[in-house]
């Protein structure tokens, strides 16, 4: 939904957003107008005219202008993704409580790239190592499962069809008996193979017994261990159909959890928002639009709508 704005001036952009946070009171429209509608690279490109020119950082001004939940929109939008993801990351662990859900959202749904970048960014902002944190701040198979999909080593591109049903058979086998050998198997499975093989696994497992593999986990596993492995076989399935099941979950379910809306918005904002839009549209009958509408208010909803996008229906 953010594409990179034609007739791009950062010096022009940069000058607008000076005006607009140094004033007596800040112009939060002039923020919106310029932060949601360029893209990432051309943002970068903005904070650093607009250090050469007032010898300030952006991110810091944001931060000391704006408040609760509009400064976090305002400021996310500031970082690269990987660093987006790194920042999320952190927080998620090291916050008051850990927050799973954050923990799931980003390392069942990235590409090894993606780990890999996010995981040096995490390493620069923070000064440690990322899955040394997932170690102690996570417990048990779920621990074990994040610490997997944090090495980034899924296979990529390939798929052996005379492997596919000894996958599916094993998965069978480890909804059955529960043990910690077969959960370790289970999410070994589920964390290093590729896309592709994963579909046949997925079939095959059907096929073997007569479920589906999503069904079979919420049968038989509990808690996030659980969350996570039903989020990997979705992100792998259909990336922004699980995103738009998790918007409405964060907006219908909880009163609105603003950070899932905001972190979202923001990660897939150059991605597939687009996908996720309409698949969201398909499956819950309003749009995204309309639900960020019908609970955010002021200056909050403004930059939330302006990343989301709507067309004239969505109203």
């Amino acid at each position: 939904t953010i594409l990179p704005a034609p007739n791009f001036n950062p010096i022009m952009d940069a000058q607008l957003l000076g005006g607009a946070l140094q004033g007596i009171s800040c112009e939060k429209d002039v923020l919106i107008e310029i932060l949601t509608q360029r893209c990432n690279s051309q943002r970068l490109m903005i904070a650093e005219a607009y250090r050469d020119m007032y010898g300030r950082d952006l991110i810091t001004d944001l931060k000391e202008n704006l408040s609760h939940h509009f400064k976090e929109v305002m400021v996310g939008l500031m970082y690269p993704p990987a660093s987006y993801d790194a920042h999320e990351l952190w927080h998620a662990l090291k916050g008051v409580d850990t927050e799973e859900k954050c923990l799931i959202d980003i390392l069942a749904s990235r590409s090894n790239m993606e780990i890999f970048q996010m995981k040096e960014a995490y390493l620069m902002q923070y000064n440690t190592d990322l899955q040394q944190d997932i170690d102690s701040e996570t417990s048990g198979h779920f621990r074990d499962t994040l610490i997997n999909l944090a090495q980034g080593t899924r296979m990529e591109g390939y798929a052996d069809p005379s492997t596919a049903a000894q996958d599916a058979m094993i998965l069978w086998e480890a909804c059955q008996q529960k043990t910690g050998e077969h959960k370790n198997m289970l999410q070994m499975i589920l964390c290093n193979r590729s896309h592709q093989q994963l579909w046949m696994v997925f079939q095959e497992f059907q096929n073997i017994s007569g479920q589906d593999i999503v069904d079979a986990i919420n049968e038989c596993y509990d808690g996030y261990f659980q969350e996570l492995l039903v989020a990997i076989v979705l992100c792998i399935r259909d990336k922004p159909s699980y995103f738009a099941y998790r918007l409405y979950n964060a907006i219908h379910d909880f009163g609105f959890h603003n950070k899932t809306v905001i972190r979202i918005l923001i990660a897939r904002s150059e991605i597939d928002l687009m996908n996720i839009r309409q698949r969201y549209k398909e499956r819950y009958g309003k749009s995204l639009f309309h639900d960020i509408k019908h609970f955010a208010s002021g200056h909050y909803e403004s930059a939330l709508l302006a990343i989301c996008a709507g067309d004239t229906e969505d109203y």
